[in-house]
């Protein structure tokens, strides 16, 4: 057999799953909701990408129907019952948004590209073995609340009263704020938490922060991510620096952002749905845990807030903004 022909073969396995549904006119579809088309660009490439390399190529044997919350729950209430009239074979989302999603699609199979705290928010019954028809990736935000606030410190070394801003609506953010403030007081530092459950909430909650503390720390939702350029501008226009979890929003603006690698949990979930794609049970399919970390710093915002940013944290430094 010829190589090429023996590669064309090979290449179009991943289209097998495709020929009874073809036949039915349609193609199998994936529905993904996320913050928005902006926030969300290089996290969907990621995933997009992962798919294609396992042979699930968009427009040709896979469709994907995307959707934006723009951080509003009465838009991902509307968007669950879209997903339910489509009929959809997987659905890739966030981990606020799973509740919504299985109370409007029933059995459809649902993966949590990220979530704060999955077997807190009850979306999973274990990690190894999350039951029903939901799985997906864990960020284990909690957990690297010591270590974020450790860099925060080193960065703006006067840092001693910390604002935490939070979605009070959402119990996993609550527990995270929890976490934090406990690893704060060991650190030293007052604790000043705001929490917020819409966005108007967000110029309230700065009103008091910016007067009282010497920097901001975010608890991650879809709410605050949504509402990150806002947030952003207002910690500028107070001159306290800003410490998030994703490098999306140190591009922003934020000061500086550690977490795990939001692409490599997106590649992740393109794996997660190929293997739901070729048959086998959401609940059956351990949830993943982050072994990417990534330390951002935006050396533009630093300069404008008068900081200098230490040459050993600019050496372990994973992006550097200027």
């Amino acid at each position: 057999m010829k190589r090429r022909r023996f590669l064309g073969i090979v290449g179009s396995a991943a289209a097998w799953p495709l020929v009874t549904r073809a036949q039915q006119g349609k193609l199998p579809t994936i529905g993904l909701m996320g913050d928005s088309a902006s926030g969300w660009s290089s996290w969907t490439a990621a995933f997009v990408q992962r798919l294609g390399e396992l042979g699930w190529i968009e427009g040709r044997n896979i469709a994907i129907e995307y959707r934006w919350s723009e951080g509003r729950p009465e838009r991902m209430a509307e968007i669950a019952a879209e997903f339910a009239h489509l009929k959809l074979d997987v659905i890739v989302t966030f981990g606020g948004a799973v509740t919504t999603f299985r109370r409007a699609t029933g059995n459809t199979p649902i993966v949590f590209a990220i979530a704060v705290d999955p077997i807190g928010a009850g979306l999973v019954a274990s990690l190894s073995r999350p039951g029903g028809n939901v799985t997906g990736s864990s960020i284990q935000a909690a957990d690297t609340a010591g270590k974020r606030l450790a860099l925060l410190r080193e960065v703006v070394p006067r840092l001693r009263r910390l604002a935490i801003i939070f979605n009070a609506g959402y119990t996993a953010s609550v527990r995270e704020n929890d976490a934090t403030q406990a690893a704060a007081r060991t650190l030293g530092f007052e604790v000043s938490p705001h929490g917020i459950r819409r966005a108007e909430d967000i110029v309230t909650a700065f009103e008091a922060i910016k007067s009282q503390n010497d920097a901001l720390y975010t608890v991650e939702d879809a709410l605050i991510y949504a509402n990150r350029t806002q947030i952003i501008t207002l910690a500028l226009d107070g001159r306290f620096p800003t410490s998030f979890s994703a490098s999306e929003e140190t591009r922003t603006g934020g000061l500086m952002s550690y977490g795990p690698s939001y692409p490599a949990l997106f590649r992740r979930a393109a794996e997660i749905v190929e293997k739901i794609l070729r048959g086998a049970k959401p609940g059956d399919i351990p949830v993943e845990q982050p072994t990417k970390f990534e330390l951002a710093i935006n050396l533009k915002t630093a300069k404008a807030l008068g900081i200098s940013v230490p040459a050993s944290i600019l050496a372990i430094a994973d992006e550097v903004i200027e």
